[in-house]
């Protein structure tokens, strides 16, 4: 099983950048942002501890569709699911307890995102149940530095 918990994988693509500046307020798409070590992304509402694991949260774009389908309809938007970032082409779960790379930025998988109790609200009934399992993982920042639409992310071996 290490073997093929170890084997290559493809890199992602990063397709979406969203920053929640306060609780509650709407997610404002990026081209381009910043990743700082222990904070995670610059202008972001996070104000956990510099050491906690949830600095961003990433979730495929593929699970947008999933999601949506679950609903009864399409992809959803990525800003529904208030997640940071949004990677096409890379099962994430592929990521965890790894680093990898995004951009010029070295980050940490730290777990799962599992959906909050806003899922019903924000997406109507059955939100909650539609997530679960596809929320996407949180992920410390290691070592800060740029990020822009297109980058690649690749495991850190």
């Amino acid at each position: 099983m290490a073997r093929l918990l170890d084997a290559p994988m493809t890199p992602g693509r990063l397709e979406w950048i969203g920053l929640r500046p306060a609780r509650r307020a709407p997610v404002l798409a990026m081209e381009a942002a910043m990743l700082a070590p222990g904070q995670g992304l610059e202008g972001d509402r996070w104000k956990g501890a510099a050491t906690g694991g949830r600095q961003v949260t990433l979730i495929a774009a593929e699970h947008l569709a999933a999601v949506g389908g679950f609903l009864g309809g399409g992809p959803l938007p990525p800003e529904a699911l208030r997640r940071n970032l949004v990677i096409s082409g890379v099962n994430l779960l592929a990521l965890k307890g790894r680093r990898f790379r995004l951009g010029a930025a070295l980050l940490e998988c730290s777990g799962e995102c599992h959906p909050c109790s806003r899922m019903e609200e924000i997406l109507g009934p059955g939100g909650y149940n539609a997530v679960r399992g596809h929320g996407g993982i949180t992920a410390r920042v290691i070592e800060g530095g740029a990020i822009r639409l297109g980058d690649a992310l690749t495991r850190d071996d």
